[in-house]
């Protein structure tokens, strides 16, 4: 997961080689759903849009906030403010789409984020500002995204069961410590670069399968591992081939790895053992302006499940070793939520229609495997409006497992409800808005979208534009640009300083 894309990394071809595959013990179970869409929520805006993180897209099962930095260089302490609200309302948007039956995970490093835990003060530093952190926003876990020189193995630390390197052995009981202090329905995830894992079995040094001892001693609390299937050059698989990223023979030849576990540095006398199925998803972007590399049609990727799941094959030229397939493996992650919707969610509608129709299969399986549809909302109509806001009802739809909540759309953003009524906020005065609902069921299953209705807000009344030399107090609200804005700390305005330029004084109504 990157703000910056990482370096294109190459291997050499390795002979091929037989394994027999132990299987790891039970993990305790997190309650995802038994196939899932993970996305990554950007905390800061790189020209793919900034997003409400209430206003996600429905389609996502577990959003990682992306991302807890170190509070200063060198330091362990972890650090995350939200950048487009306020602490309270960032608290209100998890709890309102844990509401939907969705996890939100705060994710640490990054791209930019090193996080170094090299003596015991760092680590006890990372545990207590962790701790904090998800205390005060109530995420649901955490996802380990650490790139670049965070993980790295010191000179003769060869051993991914016994690590000496203290920054990786640090991070692993730091880990151990934010886990026991939330309980078993704490949710780990990890997101992981194809160098510090698959690159493994060509080497084992420096970053070369530097995530390996992380995951083997988190094995039994890892909820799901979605390496990142891009950014990476041509890696080999099982059978001793190279393969190219964006392929379906990569997804398959990567996915399989973790699946079946491979040698270490090459060495049959040093396996890294396989997942359960139900730890492993792929990693992908989601557009291809989200990777320097790697992006994959959603079409090829489908090709990639059918085999991996079902065993179907789409003739490539990677074999499976198991050929009936996996089918509990868990799923998708994308980089990014951001970028879906930037692209018009291609990615996200797409793969979330092939895994419902998968139904169940996992730890916790859809009810009853359904994969009917519910009926489309009714009679969508516009009950009242405001310069900000515009309220909607509509007739309830009709589903067999039962409907679960609805999903309000308009323009590129969309609101999570339970009943049959919504008030959009926040929206800009004076400007004309299509909406549509959607249904969807206990199984996962989206309805067709009801009829549309368009609206336009009121314009704005007794709201001043914004303006230089003005000294705002907390809760004034001015307008820029056919936006009405809430101060949110008291200031003398500076040229410079319009609202949406500094989100530390003025949010968006």
């Amino acid at each position: 997961m990157k703000r910056v894309f990482a370096i294109v990394l190459s291997f050499v071809l390795l002979g091929s080689w037989f394994l027999t595959r132990p299987q790891l013990p039970a993990a305790q179970a997190a309650a995802l759903p038994s196939k899932i869409l993970t996305g990554y929520w950007h905390n800061f805006d790189n020209g793919s849009g900034s997003i409400r993180l209430r206003n996600v897209s429905a389609n996502f099962d577990v959003i990682n906030i992306a991302f807890a930095e170190p509070a200063s260089s060198g330091n362990g302490s972890m650090a995350f403010a939200p950048f487009n609200a306020t602490v309270q309302q960032f608290r209100d948007d998890v709890a309102y789409l844990q509401s939907q039956g969705k996890k939100v995970l705060i994710s640490i490093g990054g791209a930019n984020g090193t996080v170094e835990l090299t003596d015991a003060a760092k680590k006890q530093q990372f545990v207590n500002s962790m701790i904090q952190i998800i205390e005060t926003y109530g995420f649901d876990g955490m996802d380990i995204d650490l790139e670049g020189s965070s993980l790295s193995l010191n000179p003769g630390d060869s051993d991914f069961r016994n690590p000496t390197t203290p920054k990786i052995v640090n991070l692993i009981d730091g880990t151990r410590q934010i886990i026991q202090h939330f309980g078993q329905d704490f949710v780990l995830t990890m997101a992981p670069e194809t160098a510090y894992v698959q690159g493994g079995m060509s080497a084992y040094g420096g970053p070369w399968g530097a995530y390996l001892p992380v995951i083997y001693a988190l094995r039994d609390q890892l909820d799901v591992i979605h390496v990142q299937h891009y950014n990476s050059g041509p890696l080999t698989g099982l059978d001793g081939r190279n393969y190219a990223q964006g392929t379906a023979d990569f997804h398959v030849a990567m996915a399989e790895m973790l699946l079946q576990g491979f040698p270490v540095a090459g060495s049959a006398s040093n396996t890294f053992p396989a997942l359960r199925p139900d730890q492993v998803a792929i990693g992908l972007p989601a557009s291809p302006q989200a990777a320097s590399g790697g992006y994959t049609a959603p079409a090829e990727v489908q090709k990639a499940l059918d085999y991996l799941i079902k065993g179907q094959s789409f003739g490539g030229a990677y074999t499976l070793r198991k050929p009936s397939g996996y089918p509990a493996l868990r799923g998708l992650m994308t980089w990014s939520i951001n970028w879906d919707q930037y692209s018009g969610f291609q990615f996200s509608n797409s793969h979330r229609a092939y895994l419902n129709n998968l139904g169940g299969g996992g730890g916790n399986p859809d009810p009853g495997g359904d994969t009917t549809a519910p009926t489309a909302p009714t009679n969508l109509r516009v009950t009242g409006k405001t310069s900000t806001s515009v309220s909607l009802a509509w007739n309830a739809s009709s589903d067999n497992v039962g409907v679960t909540g609805y999903i309000v759309k308009y323009g590129g953003s969309s609101v999570n409800v339970t009943g049959t009524t919504a008030t959009v906020a926040g929206l800009a005065p004076g400007t004309s808005y299509t909406f549509t609902v959607q249904a969807k069921d206990a199984a996962g299953n989206i309805s067709p979208a009801s009829n549309a209705v368009t609206a336009t807000t009121d314009a704005a009344t007794g709201v001043q534009p914004w303006a230089p030399g003005v000294a705002y107090s907390v809760n004034d609200q001015v307008t820029y640009n056919g936006v009405v804005y809430r101060c949110i700390q008291a200031h003398t305005s500076l040229t410079g300083w319009e609202p949406p330029n500094v989100p530390a004084l003025w949010q968006p109504v």
